[in-house]
């Protein structure tokens, strides 16, 4: 009766139709989650699909329909999903990890820009430094694919932990080298690039980002008792990452870095030995608490859901030519990861942590984003930067996904196994 009474019109009826799409969209989340345990196909590639067939292939959405709340929403994802992965993340596990990390991290996406870079100077008109531009713009893994899918494979904690960290990394390897690569070629002569000052933004966002987020995390473990006395507080501790993400940002550091780092020493500061620091606070730092944490999985399992449809609508594919050299691209991506995995992987990596390792290495949501820049700010190429980037976006998320497959249910697991003959052969845990 109440909704008989009410004036309908095509914005009301348009409102309907996405509340119920979204609905159904989170139903079709646990739905392929289901599916992925029997089939081992991330529930990531379904959902960007989904977004593919609502955006570029019918157009019944586009990124425009959101307007700005778009990149926010984006934005406020890729900090939950850090934050909660961090969470999960043991520092004891990964003081035995971070030499590997980070010698992974800095190799493969050195190795891996050069190597797209080169094959993207032959096979397009972008000249050497725009090609390098692209190459820096998908060189690294993307945090925001990997985080959510690390709880659906079976690997032991140290590579969940390689692959989550090297991401992380790699996510700010890209903003840095792609906006410096945009000052080059507005500068328009390399020799006046400053790459002892680079290097140095690099190494200060990392460091000051990393103690920035502890410092945080550590001074809201001392008040979170109190924080909890207060009416609906469970959201106070998210709304306290995004405060401190863009104090980082403000500041001129690494944001991504902060909200990781925030997550690990919230998880782990029951387990830390801190008596100065807590006889100088006069209290002892307080965890999440169970319902905390289960809180904070259900929030980031809709938004990640909503978050790969709209990454979906946001590709947008130009021509066949530019996809079929995004593929090219992308096959190099995945043929020089194989020897920088055999190469850096301890010796206590299994052959299945090892093959995860060099297949699970999708690009995301900072290329999505560094790609429209140089097309934004005018520079020649800058069209052809962003259509073949989420060419490879696309492309890597699918390969990603078949290729996690394939390895657990086919005989392409022996292929791997040769190539990683070197590693032990011990089964994975059961995730």
């Amino acid at each position: 009766m109440i909704a008989d009474a009410i004036p309908k019109d095509n914005s009301m009826h348009d409102a309907a139709v996405a509340i119920a799409l979204v609905g159904l969209l989170i139903f079709a989340a646990h739905l392929f989650e289901a599916v992925f345990r029997q089939t081992r196909i991330p529930d990531v590639l379904p959902l960007v699909i989904i977004g593919l067939l609502l955006g570029p292939l019918f157009n019944i959405a586009t990124p425009s329909h959101f307007g700005s709340v778009g990149p926010v929403f984006t934005t406020i994802t890729f900090i939950l999903i850090l934050f909660d992965a961090g969470i999960g993340l043991k520092i004891s596990t990964f003081r035995k990890m971070y030499k590997e990390t980070f010698v992974l991290s800095t190799l493969s996406y050195v190795v891996t820009v050069a190597a797209v870079g080169a094959a993207a100077y032959f096979l397009t008109n972008l000249g050497i430094v725009r090609s390098f531009m692209l190459a820096a713009v998908v060189g690294g893994i993307s945090s925001v694919i990997i985080a959510p899918m690390l709880n659906q494979l079976k690997m032991q904690p140290e590579s969940k932990i390689v692959l989550l960290l090297e991401s992380t990394i790699t996510d700010v390897f890209c903003v840095i080298a792609t906006i410096s690569l945009i000052e080059i070629t507005k500068l328009g002569n390399i020799a006046e690039f400053d790459v002892g000052l680079t290097m140095g933004k690099i190494l200060a966002s990392f460091i000051l980002a990393t103690v920035l987020g502890a410092a945080a995390a550590f001074g809201w473990s001392v008040i979170l008792n109190k924080v909890r006395n207060l009416q609906n507080s469970i959201f106070t501790t998210a709304a306290f990452v995004f405060v401190v993400f863009g104090l980082a940002e403000w500041l001129g550091y690494s944001g991504v870095v902060s909200a990781l780092v925030f997550g690990i020493t919230l998880g782990n500061i029951g387990s830390l030995d801190l008596p100065r620091l807590r006889t100088a606070v006069y209290t002892h730092p307080s965890e999440l608490n169970v319902t905390e944490k289960a809180f904070f999985s259900e929030l980031v399992f809709i938004l990640k859901t909503l978050f790969f449809v709209y990454m979906g609508i946001s590709l947008h594919l130009a021509n066949w030519w530019l996809i079929l050299i995004g593929l090219l691209l992308t096959i190099i991506i995945y043929i020089v990861r194989l020897p920088l995995v055999r190469l850096i992987v301890v010796k206590s990596t299994t052959v299945s942590d090892a093959s995860m390792l060099a297949v699970v290495i999708p690009r995301g949501l900072a290329a999505v984003i560094l790609a429209s820049i140089p097309f934004q700010q005018g520079i020649s190429g800058g069209e052809t930067i962003q259509n073949i980037a989420y060419s490879i976006i696309l492309i890597s998320i699918v390969m990603t996904s078949l290729l996690v497959f394939l390895i657990d249910k086919t005989k392409l697991a022996l292929f791997y196994n040769w190539i990683f003959s070197n590693l032990p052969h011990r089964p994975p845990p059961d995730s």
